[in-house]
Parts: structure tokens; sequence; C-alpha cells
């Protein structure tokens, strides 16, 4: 399995199966251009296999923090360590651009990504509520 950083709107169009929904040419274009938006992509055989994507979040009383933001494994992949690796890499990243941590949020019910973040030393905070406002997008 090999990790790369994606750079180019190519990856990411061939990739596209990875995603919820296909990729927005302006949404992907605008992510790879700030440098606090991270892709990674795990391509076994030159297949892309799996992808994370992570935002560097900054608040000025407590620094730069990564939010691991997607996780999104082929099905064809699963159980074979992909989403594992994914989420090592992208802490490798948020500790290079020296952020002091990384959080990330899943469905309660998603056994196999509660299962994936524990195993990458993911810890969950108690009582805590996420709160979602959705726009009109037309």
């Amino acid at each position: 399995m090999e990790i790369r950083r994606i750079t180019q709107v190519e990856a990411i169009e061939a990739a596209g199966h990875l995603f919820d929904d296909p990729p927005r040419q302006g949404a992907t274009e605008g992510f790879l251009a700030d440098e606090r938006h991270h892709l990674l992509i795990a391509y076994v055989d030159n297949v892309p296999a799996g992808m994370a994507t992570g935002v560097e979040m900054m608040h000025p009383d407590k620094g730069t923090e990564m939010f691991l933001y997607e996780l999104g494994v082929d099905e064809s992949f699963r159980g074979q360590g992909v989403g594992r690796t994914l989420v090592s890499a992208l802490a490798d990243v948020a500790r290079e651009r020296d952020c002091y941590g990384m959080w990330g949020i899943t469905d309660a019910d998603n056994a196999a990504a509660l299962a994936t973040y524990r195993h990458g030393a993911g810890v969950p905070e108690e009582e805590q509520v996420v709160l979602v406002w959705t726009f009109d997008q037309t």
C-alpha cells in the first residue's frame, strides 16, 4: 500500500468513487488551493483504495489542530488496514504541520469507523453533541 498526498485535480477525479458524491470541479480546485486542506489517498497496486481528508483549524487561544473531515475506503479493500493507515498518515501530517492534536466525528453506530479511530489512539469525548446548520445551495 502506498499513501500519497494529493495535489492534482486529476488524482481526485480518478478516485471519485471513494467520496460520498462525485467531486465537484470548483470545490476540488478550492480545496487543493488551500495549504490547510489535506487529502491522502491509499493506493493498492496503483488502484485508489481509500482516502482521508483533513483540515487544519486554528483558534487564538488553542493553536492549530487537525480535523479529520472524512475517511472513505472502497468496499473491496475494507478490513485490510487501509483506514488505519490513512488515519495514521493524517496524524503524521498533523504533527509535521505543528498541530497540537487531531479530532474527528462519526456516527455512534459506525462500528468500523469507531474501531479504526480507536486503533489509531483516538479517544471518544464524553457527553459531546454535534449541531449542524444546513444552508440552501441554490
